[in-house]
């Protein structure tokens, strides 16, 4: 009775707090509305279309799994809401958002309460039963006297899972299931009540999930952005921002731990964490978030967000007892954010180029960005009599389109490189800023499904003025361009990166929502995974303008496609390629094919995780080791290494990683063809 009596306080409370905050809620909504309808390239009416858009995201991103509202809970608010947020909006009345919450919040303490009696309870085993997972959002469809049924049933099959996890004999874990089963159960019902727990204390993040959902109606790229997410998405486009100097990982058991530690890094620099040890939970001196319990998402953003500069972390190793790391980021340079370069064979030296992103310095006028560093690289590269050289920009997500620009005009001789089109259908041509080649011999871009905007932004050019053969396969398929600008001229705090200019080739077409499509396509795993643009509901679409612009092609095309064609007729029967569209496959079947239902037993459960590793395994363990590439530092970058020991260990990294690149491999015969076709 007692706590029902702190329950009711604590609803009318957090109501109390949502009415006082309703009213700012819709100021910044219709701030947002009101840029959007000014500077965005395609803005659209704030309608039902809009209203439906907004509502469903929002219920989804709360249930995704359809086990907090009830049926009638939710067909309440639907009947209320759903058509009806844009009339809302538009009028200044956000309090749908403090109804939908508190009748949210109301799911999770009910569910809350049904999970501690699970707690406390058996579960049956024995009982048929069968468990079938959906792709897709389906509809809702709960009721109260099923929800502990349902919560039995979720519950049941992780605690399958996670038994089958523990071991790949089948017989023993059906002999130790009893045992295994109290531990898992104790675990898993455990970090339910603490995300439940999580997520009641953190109900203020929805308005910013309202922000942002009404922004990605308009395309997939405009966003809402405090202050603090726009600081650390700038510093995320720089090769320098504050670090702890150690990167994560999540293990076989779910745990987060610590994979490397860099020697120059606060956290190396503290004495007191090492390699392995797991993380219990995170502080920023604020809040402090259980690890077990809390997103990904918000493990992620406690670690790399620039306000938290100083973090203290709870760490258990070997099962021992937990002690607590205080660390204060330290300015570093980021390797994965960093333009890198070796050379590859002895005889006929080809010069490769890795571009992890296309990165700036957005807070000053220094120009330090990656078209000085790979202007840098080619240099180096070039003392050494390199005959071609491949710029790898797989899985390189775009950056700085100032940036591509320039590197662009780096790598052909004079003329426009793109038409530029705004919200008011005005058309402007870029043209190559710099006169001149920084490199004269044949190129080869290797691109994937993660290629995106300003990379194939870039790639695009070079394709368009035949400079360079692209190999790989289709890339995301972004084709335009955003800016960050203020909610309005008085605030410091609130942001929106708003898509306000669109791309097109000199060509006058556009790679929007179809990807560059490379001259020689590859396979690559989970291709039919990756979600590109066109997977966006609200993405913009393909179109094409007239462009009569003159451009000077570098070769002619006909060389190209000839060269294309034997590149393509080459690894017809390539096993290495041929064996990833097998994989693939079984890749396919397992994620996108409709799953029929399967029994809740041990027996069936342990079935599928022997498939699902089982692919896992084959990725893990396919590689192309029949002809290991001779990979080797420019003479520079050997120099450096002594001066600099400490890149060594990265620098190995790197080398062995790209051995056995049988995407390296062919663009080496690409280039060896170039040279022999001139």
């Amino acid at each position: 009775m007692f706590m029902n009596k702190i329950r009711l306080i604590l609803l009318l409370f957090t109501s109390f707090l949502f009415g006082q905050n309703s009213d700012e809620t819709c100021l910044i909504v219709n701030k947002i509305n009101k840029l959007i309808q000014s500077e965005h390239i395609r803005p659209k009416p704030v309608d039902d279309s809009l209203s439906v858009f907004v509502f469903d995201n929002l219920i989804n991103e709360l249930d995704p799994s359809r086990n907090i509202f009830y049926k009638s809970e939710y067909d309440d608010i639907a009947k209320r809401y759903r058509l009806n947020l844009d009339d809302l909006i538009l009028k200044g009345d956000c309090s749908f958002l403090s109804d939908i919450i508190n009748q949210y919040t109301n799911g999770l303490i009910r569910t809350k309460t049904v999970l501690e009696k699970i707690q406390a309870e058996t579960i049956d085993y024995t009982k048929k039963d069968t468990i079938r997972f959906y792709k897709k959002a389906f509809s809702f469809y709960l009721k109260k006297e099923n929800l502990e049924k349902v919560w039995i049933k979720k519950l049941r099959y992780q605690i399958l899972d996670d038994i089958s996890e523990m071991s790949n004999n089948l017989d023993s874990l059906k002999t130790n299931f009893k045992t295994l089963e109290l531990k898992s159960k104790k675990l898993i019902v455990s970090n339910e009540i603490c995300r439940i727990n999580t997520l009641l204390e953190r109900k203020d993040s929805q308005q910013e999930k309202l922000y942002n959902y009404f922004c990605s109606y308009f395309d997939p790229h405009t966003a809402y952005f405090s202050d603090d997410s726009k600081s650390s998405f700038v510093a995320s486009l720089s090769k320098e921002h504050l670090s702890l100097g150690m990167s994560i990982k999540l293990n076989e058991k779910n745990e987060i731990i610590i994979e490397e530690l860099d020697p120059n890094g606060p956290a190396f620099q503290t004495g007191l964490i090492k390699k392995g040890d797991q993380i219990v939970s995170i502080s920023n001196q604020k809040e402090t978030l259980q690890v077990s319990c809390a997103s990904l998402e918000l493990i992620s953003t406690m670690i790399m967000s620039e306000s938290n500069k100083n973090i203290t972390l709870t760490l258990k190793r070997n099962s021992g007892q937990n002690f607590d790391v205080y660390i204060e980021k330290q300015l570093m340079k980021d390797e994965e954010n960093s333009v890198y370069s070796f050379i590859v064979g002895k005889e006929n030296k080809i010069g490769y180029i890795k571009i992890p992103s296309f990165y700036a310095d957005l807070e000053s006028n220094s120009q330090k960005g990656c078209a000085d560093d790979v202007a840098r690289e080619v240099m180096k590269l070039e003392r050494d009599n390199i005959k071609g050289l491949v710029i790898d920009l797989i899985d390189n997500g775009g950056g700085s389109m100032e940036e591509a620009i320039r590197m662009a005009g780096m790598f052909i001789d004079y003329g426009p490189i793109s038409i530029v089109v705004d919200n008011k259908q005005e058309k402007s041509v870029i043209n190559d800023p710099y006169r001149g080649l920084i490199y004269k011999g044949p190129v080869v871009v290797l691109v994937n499904s993660n290629t995106a905007s300003a990379s194939e932004f870039f790639a695009s050019i070079l394709q368009d003025y035949n400079r360079a053969l692209i190999l790989g396969s289709s890339t995301l398929g972004k084709a335009t361009m955003q800016t960050f600008l203020p909610l309005d001229e008085n605030t410091t705090t609130d942001f929106l990166k708003i898509t306000i200019n669109k791309f097109y080739r000199v060509t006058g077409k556009s790679h929007q929502n179809t990807g560059v499509i490379p001259d020689v396509i590859l396979p690559e795993f989970y291709e039919n995974v990756y979600q590109k643009e066109s997977n966006f509901p609200t993405a913009i679409q393909n179109d094409s303008i007239s462009s009569l612009l003159k451009y000077k092609p570098y070769v002619k095309r006909t060389l190209i496609d000839k060269i294309a064609k034997n590149s393509s007729a080459r690894l017809t029967d390539n096993i290495y390629f041929n064996e990833i569209k097998k994989i693939n496959s079984k890749i396919d079947e397992l994620i996108n094919t409709p799953k029929t239902e399967i029994p809740m037993t041990l027996d069936a459960v342990f079935e599928q995780k022997i498939i699902r590793s089982g692919i896992w395994t084959e990725i893990n363990h396919f590689n192309d080791k029949n002809n290991p590439l001779d990979v080797y530092n420019s003479t520079v970058n050997q120099f450096l290494l002594g001066v600099y020991p400490g890149e060594k260990t990265v620098n190995q990294y790197q080398i062995d990683n790209l051995k056995n690149n049988p995407y390296l491999n062919e663009a080496l015969n690409i280039i060896k063809e170039f040279n022999t076709s001139k």
